[in-house]
C-alpha cells in the first residue's frame, strides 16, 4: 500500500452493463485528473434476487467494457481461499468474509476492492453514480480536511445538487458549522466514499460479520438462498457510533462536487441516460431535484420499475406459493 496517492476504485458486475456503458466514461472523466490509479473490479459471483437482474445481458460484455477504459487496471474479484484469507486478515481479524449480504448484494467485493487498491486513500464508487460540479480539486480538499479531523472516517461529495440554503431534503444530517454545503452523518454508505485505509485499522480495527437484526431479513436470505449477513455499511455504522466517528459529505470550493444515484432501473431511465449524464455535468437540474441524493420523478419517470418492484416483493411471492 503506497502511503501517498489516491486510487479510484469502481465496482462492476454483469448486471451493471447497460448503465455502465454510459456512466463509466462519465465517472472516469470526472475523477481521472485527481487520482493516481483507476481500478475497475469486476465481480462474476452471481447471487439470487434483484442483484442478479440482467446478468445474462452483461456477462460477456462487462469485462470488455472495463478493458476498453484507457489507463484503467482491471481485476476480476478473486474468491479463491488464499485471497479471501488475506482480505479477511486485513479487515476482519481473520474472520471469514461472507460473499454476499442477505439481499444478494455485494459484500466481499467491497473489501476486495479496498485490498487490491495500490494507494492508502481510496475513492470507491458504485457503477451507477452520477457526478456534478466537476471540481478538479475536490479530493485534495477532502484529504486535507480528513487529516485535520481524525473523527472523520469517510467522506464523499455533496449528496444531490446543492440547494440555495444548503439544506438536504432527502437525508438527515448535522450541518457543519461555518460550511453551508457541509454535512456530517453517523452512518456509512457503500455507494460512494473516500477513505484512508490506515484510518480504518487505527480507528475501528477488525470488523465482525453478523446476521441481520430483523427476522424478516433472515427469512428473506433463507428463501432466496443468500447468506444471512447484514450489510457491510451497517458494520461500519455500528463501529463508527461506538467510537464517535462520522462521515462527512460536502460540496467544496466552486464549482464543487456533488453526486446523484438512480434508485431504480427502468426503460425511461435507460432511454434518458445519455441526456441525464449531460444534464448532470452541466448542472441542468430542476429545482425539485436539488437537495435530493436520489434521482427523483422530476427527472425520470419511475412508475414502471416501482410497479415491478412492488409485484416482486419476496413476501408476496411467498404468500402466492402458500
Amino acid at each position: 500500500m503506497n502511503s501517498s496517492g489516491v486510487t479510484l476504485q469502481i465496482s462492476l458486475a454483469p448486471s451493471d452493463y447497460r448503465h455502465a456503458r454510459e456512466l463509466l466514461p462519465h465517472q472516469l472523466q470526472t475523477w481521472r485528473g485527481q487520482v493516481d490509479e483507476v481500478l475497475l473490479t469486476v465481480d462474476f459471483h452471481r447471487s439470487s434476487g434483484r442483484f442478479s437482474a440482467r446478468w445474462n445481458e452483461g456477462k460477456d460484455k462487462i469485462l470488455p467494457l472495463a478493458h476498453a477504459q484507457a489507463g484503467a487496471r482491471v481485476v476480476t474479484v478473486d474468491y479463491g481461499a488464499d485471497t479471501m484469507a488475506r482480505v479477511a486478515a486485513e479487515f476482519f481479524g481473520g474472520r471469514p468474509i461472507p460473499a454476499k449480504e442477505f439481499r444478494g448484494g455485494p459484500y466481499y467485493s467491497y473489501f476486495f476492492g479496498l485490498h487490491e487498491s495500490r494507494h492508502r486513500h481510496v475513492l470507491h464508487a458504485d457503477s451507477d453514480m452520477f457526478f456534478g460540479g466537476g471540481s478538479p480539486h475536490w479530493i485534495a480538499e477532502a484529504i486535507a480536511y480528513m487529516e485535520a479531523h481524525p473523527e472523520v472516517l469517510f467522506t464523499a461529495p455533496l449528496p444531490g445538487p446543492p440547494t440555495a440554503d444548503g439544506r438536504l431534503h432527502s437525508q438527515q444530517a448535522s450541518a457543519e458549522p461555518g460550511a453551508i454545503h457541509g454535512h456530517r452523518f453517523d452512518t456509512m454508505s457503500t455507494r460512494l466514499f473516500l477513505v484512508d485505509r490506515a484510518r480504518i485499522h487505527s480507528a475501528i480495527g477488525a470488523l465482525t460479520p453478523h446476521r441481520p437484526p430483523r427476522w424478516r431479513d433472515n427469512l428473506k436470505a433463507a428463501l432466496e438462498g443468500n447468506p444471512a449477513q447484514d450489510l457491510p455499511e451497517h458494520l461500519f455504522t455500528d463501529a463508527m457510533r461506538r467510537r464517535g466517528l462520522m462521515r462527512r459529505e460536502f460540496l467544496g470550493a466552486a464549482p464543487g462536487m456533488w453526486s446523484l444515484h438512480p434508485p431504480y432501473r427502468g426503460e425511461d431511465f435507460y432511454q434518458k441516460l445519455p441526456t441525464l449524464i449531460q444534464r448532470v455535468e452541466q448542472g441542468d437540474v430542476p429545482e425539485a431535484q436539488r437537495g435530493d441524493h436520489d434521482i427523483n420523478a422530476s427527472m425520470v419517470d419511475w412508475s414502471e420499475p416501482q410497479a415491478a418492484l412492488a409485484k416482486s416483493r419476496w413476501w408476496k411471492r411467498l404468500l402466492s406459493q402458500s
